[in-house]
């Protein structure tokens, strides 16, 4: 059965709404200034995001109709963001982060591949004209979900930067 387009409106609402919570917290909870940047920016934008969706769902309440204005990122698209990963060998970044902001990086991970599956399955299942919408959002989220692997990989410590494993433990 196909969603309804106000239905797949309002619903995304509510999945950017749910990042960019996760996100004003983080940037009110970080300690690092780098870490509180990616944060601001980040909701900064999902902020936006959830102006976009609200003006195109009182458009398409109002008139029936709606029309696509163009959707900016701040983010690369996922495969620059892929190659730059591929181009560092070690961390920029002198400190580890504090556990809060690993904590809201993971939850902010989470929340975006949630997001990021809901506009995959309205891509799929939204009816040909309406796809455009989500697949924009989709390319966005998937950028979001770049950038947030690669500075939780940064700052976790794990021995991974940018997912490339850097050292192994027991190997030296």
């Amino acid at each position: 059965m196909t969603i309804r387009l106000d239905e797949a409106l309002k619903t995304a609402i509510e999945f950017e709404k749910n990042v960019l919570k996760v996100y004003r917290d983080a940037g009110k909870s970080a300690v690092d200034p780098v870490g509180r940047t990616v944060f601001s920016q980040l909701a900064e934008e999902e902020a936006g995001h959830v102006a976009y969706l609200e003006s195109r769902l009182a458009e398409w309440q109002r008139s029936g109709h709606i029309a696509l204005e163009e959707l900016r990122s701040i983010v690369p698209d996922k495969e620059r963001i892929a190659d730059g990963r591929k181009r560092f060998a070690r961390p920029v970044r002198s400190k580890t982060a504090a556990a809060t902001e690993v904590e809201y990086l993971k939850r902010a991970l989470v929340a975006e591949k949630e997001t990021s599956a809901f506009y995959r399955r309205m891509v799929s299942e939204m009816a040909e004209e309406r796809r455009p919408l989500f697949a924009r959002f989709l390319e966005i989220e998937e950028g979001h979900v770049a950038i947030v692997e690669a500075e939780l990989d940064a700052v976790s410590g794990s021995g991974f930067w940018f997912g490339l494993k850097e050292f192994d433990l027991e190997k030296g």
